[in-house]
């Protein structure tokens, strides 16, 4: 029985908070390897001489970026599978098959991923160190940097929704990554506003972090990049359509031409013509055994 009103309401508040803080807690789970070394360090950072916490930072901040790409990149790729459900409509998604399926089906895309990016902050953040330490002409440099990690983390959101849509290779993926990062940059504002007041609200608020955090950063950058995706769907579907127009009009010219000249000669068409260039195939909503929404209920 569908229920209404204020009761109706209430109930499916309810099932979005128990959805949101599900996956949230699943992605904290799955990525815990990487907070316990952060908080390993911090205590051990407390007992030390102050030379020996500048190398021991450098040493756990390499590790931590490789550990990264093991445990928080796959189940941050998880995550985005789960939430690209809920954009794309399918909010009776079962969530523990779902993300532990997508788990399993992307951990090599997202570990490679995650070592590129991981690579890529270990040496901005380098470079930011180095040229804010010395003089007072090349600290701007290490601002420059600022804004490259930035950036660098608009591309990895988009690297994660373009990871869990689109079947691609994985250098594909991070290059379409920095390409939509910066050739549309409208949507990375929007998407850097966005992630950065939810990260806002959840520091000033702490149980946040726990329970929504993740999943609401998740489905905001989903959201976002299929917005931008699906205008250039429609462009690319416009533009084939004017193809084929151009090409009807091209082959009745060339019919007419042909029936004129009794010493012409059939051709074969070039291969390449009838397979035009195409976006890359989406992932399939439905995973593989999973019941549809008819047996669910």
């Amino acid at each position: 029985m569908e229920t209404r009103g204020i009761m109706g309401g209430f109930y499916r508040f309810s099932e979005w908070v128990m959805r949101f803080s599900a996956i949230n807690l699943l992605w904290i789970i799955s990525s815990s390897p990487v907070l316990a070394a952060l908080w390993i360090f911090s205590a051990w950072t407390a007992q030390i001489d102050d030379f020996t916490r500048y190398l021991g930072w450098w040493l756990v901040l390499g590790f931590v970026c490789i550990l990264n790409a093991f445990t928080f990149v796959p189940a941050s790729s998880a995550m985005f599978a789960v939430a690209r459900k809920w954009v794309m409509g399918d909010v009776d998604v079962p969530l523990w098959r779902t993300y532990w399926k997508s788990y399993k089906a992307n951990y090599k895309q997202s570990l490679y991923g995650g070592l590129l990016f991981s690579l890529f902050l270990g040496i901005f953040l380098f470079n930011i160190h180095y040229y804010s330490t010395v003089g007072n002409v090349l600290n701007s440099l290490a601002l420059t940097f600022i804004v490259m990690i930035v950036l660098l983390f608009a591309a990895f959101l988009n690297f994660l929704s373009i990871m869990s849509h689109l079947h691609m290779s994985t250098f594909q993926i991070v290059k379409n990554s920095f390409l939509i990062t910066i050739g549309q940059p409208i949507n990375t504002l929007i998407l850097l506003v966005l992630n950065a007041g939810i990260v806002y609200i959840s520091i000033l608020y702490n149980f946040l972090i726990v329970f929504f955090m993740g999943s609401v950063m998740a489905m905001i950058s989903f959201w976002n990049f299929y917005r931008g995706f699906t205008k250039i769907q429609a462009r690319f579907k416009k533009s084939e359509e004017d193809e084929e127009e151009e090409e009807e009009e091209s082959d009745d010219s060339d019919d007419s031409e042909e029936s004129e000249d009794s010493d012409g000669e059939w051709t074969e068409a070039d291969p390449a013509e009838e397979n035009p260039a195409r976006l890359p195939a989406e992932k399939d909503e439905n995973l593989e055994d999973e019941p549809s929404r008819e047996e669910r209920k």
